[in-house]
């Protein structure tokens, strides 16, 4: 699998906090609703990591509405929930403080391939295979 989620510290993501064009989206809004006039940047917030409203809104994104800018994972967020990320439509993500960026990437490595479609993937395997 290629690793297309670009993935932060705390610190670099704070050197970033302020740039333009960036949308803050809160956990229970309507990804469909959101005006994206202009945005180059969402941010989705993990307040825990039990939550999951943020992958929904991510794929929304992603698949529905077409946002080709940058989704970023902001919040609680751990090294387990990486790989999903990528799938559901994130291109990068902030890890939360104390977690290394070497055992994240090392999380992609044992996920080569997947039986489902999903926002980087839109035919199944077996769909695949048959073409």
């Amino acid at each position: 699998m290629n690793l297309d989620l670009h993935i932060l510290n705390v610190q670099e993501h704070a050197a970033q906090a302020e740039a333009a064009n960036v949308l803050r989206l809160d956990n229970d809004a309507d990804a469909l609703e959101a005006s994206l006039e202009g945005v180059e940047r969402i941010e989705l917030h993990f307040p825990k990591f039990t939550d999951g409203r943020a992958y929904s809104q991510a794929y929304l994104l992603r698949r529905r509405r077409g946002f080709r800018g940058e989704i970023r994972a902001t919040g609680d967020v751990l090294i387990d929930q990486l790989v999903r990320m990528q799938r559901t439509g994130f291109s990068s993500a902030v890890l939360k403080e104390g977690k290394d960026a070497a055992d994240a990437i090392r999380q992609f490595a044992r996920f080569p391939e997947y039986y489902q479609a999903d926002t980087a993937e839109r035919h199944p395997r077996f769909a695949r295979s048959a073409a």
